[in-house]
């Protein structure tokens, strides 16, 4: 398993109004933490470092911000493909 000391995670949620919103974030022990409730609850989860240090400045309960979009719209068509949603 990887180095937990330094494991940066973010959670959304888009309850399809508005924007996706930043509902957990943290890093080492609680970035383990939420990746770990994650799995247990089979949430898909998608490794993007850079895109979880943008959404890391992001406040609790904030949306996210415009120029990250379409990088979030990304993960979000990954996750609905592995769900099977969409194709």
């Amino acid at each position: 398993m990887s180095d937990t000391r330094n494991q940066l995670a973010v959670a959304l949620h888009y309850d399809h109004s508005g924007a996706p919103r930043v509902v957990a974030k943290g890093k080492g022990v609680i970035g383990a933490r939420i990746i770990e409730i994650a799995r247990e609850n089979d949430i898909p989860i998608e490794e993007n470092e850079v895109l979880a240090g943008a959404l890391a400045n992001v406040e609790l309960g904030d949306e996210i911000p415009a120029e990250l979009y379409k990088a979030v719209a990304e993960v979000l068509i990954f996750v609905l493909r592995l769900s099977g949603r969409v194709r």
